[in-house]
């Protein structure tokens, strides 16, 4: 096989994958609706230029009618590429629309050296965007975190912040005006990674995240990916344990209702003895029965003696 045709051939099984986990994930948690406008996110990196491409793609041949508007916002880093997305877009065809927003400035002056940029910079992200998709009527929020995001966060939560808590596939703001989903929820990062660079889709780096490679996140990464080559399928089960939580086996009293256990063991016992004593009735019914039917066949013998 020619290297054309393997990189066709491995291409179109990627786009196969990824299309599947997507699609299972938005059926799973009923992200897109019959008249939805998206709002797809859109930063320049791999994951981003992915879900935009599927998305694209799953719109082409959907049982439903919904819109994709394509939203990047230009946080004014240094060196900033600005021609690139919109040249991409253009290209493609994609309806879009650049924000232009000094978040870089804040984030540069309010963090303290040394300490981690994502924070301050995602509230900021967030917040801009929340306000222009209610400003454009958009009725969904599409974020590009994968499989491999959610899991990540997952244990940053339970070692820095003490809590059981990832990221949702889909999530209602905070103010209750927005819905937020997250398309490639069940993409693995590798096959995301493969699929962009045979895509080559133009890549803007983030002069933010990219220069703090040992902060948390990034720690995390590496054990979880040290995890995947020492254990093959340790990820996946991790994952699936994120979709199968019982709350009665941990130790959150909000999720779980510990202290009527001893009223919930008692009308367990009433049930039981209540279904016991009607047994015992049936029981009785039935050879009460069976009695008159004995007696009824002896009469009916003597009379026919």
């Amino acid at each position: 096989m020619s290297d054309n045709r393997k990189q066709t051939f491995t291409l179109n099984r990627l786009q196969k994958n990824l299309r599947r986990e997507t699609g299972r994930a938005i059926a799973d948690f009923n992200m897109i609706a019959d008249g939805d406008l998206v709002m797809v996110c859109l930063s320049g990196g791999k994951d981003s230029y992915v879900m935009l491409d599927i998305l694209i793609n799953m719109q082409r041949h959907a049982p439903i009618n919904f819109e994709l508007v394509a939203v990047n916002l230009d946080q004014k880093q240094p060196g900033f590429p600005e021609e690139v997305l919109p040249t991409y877009l253009e290209s493609i065809g994609v309806r879009y629309h650049i924000l232009e927003r000094d978040t870089y400035s804040v984030v540069m002056d309010k963090v303290e050296p040394g300490k981690s940029y994502c924070g301050l910079c995602s509230r900021l992200r967030r917040g801009n965007l929340y306000s222009f998709a209610e400003k454009i009527g958009a009725t969904k929020i599409a974020l590009g975190h994968h499989r491999n995001d959610i899991m990540e966060t997952l244990f940053l939560n339970m070692f820095f912040g003490g809590k059981l808590k990832a990221m949702p596939p889909k999530l209602l703001s905070d103010d209750k005006k927005h819905i937020v989903i997250r398309p490639l929820a069940y993409c693995k990062e590798s096959e995301i990674e493969k699929f962009a660079a045979l895509k080559k889709y133009p890549i803007i780096p983030c002069n933010l995240c990219g220069t703090q490679e040992n902060m948390q996140r990034q720690e995390i990464k590496k054990m979880l990916n040290e995890w995947g080559r020492l254990y093959p399928g340790r990820l996946d089960v991790l994952f699936k344990s994120i979709t199968n939580v019982a709350p009665s086996h941990l130790a959150d009293t909000t999720l779980y209702d510990f202290h009527s256990l001893e009223e919930k063991r008692e009308e367990a016992r009433e049930k039981a003895e209540s279904a016991s004593m009607g047994n015992m009735e049936s029981l009785e019914v039935e050879g009460s029965n069976q009695t008159k039917c004995n007696d009824a066949a002896t009469k009916i013998n003597v009379v026919n003696i």
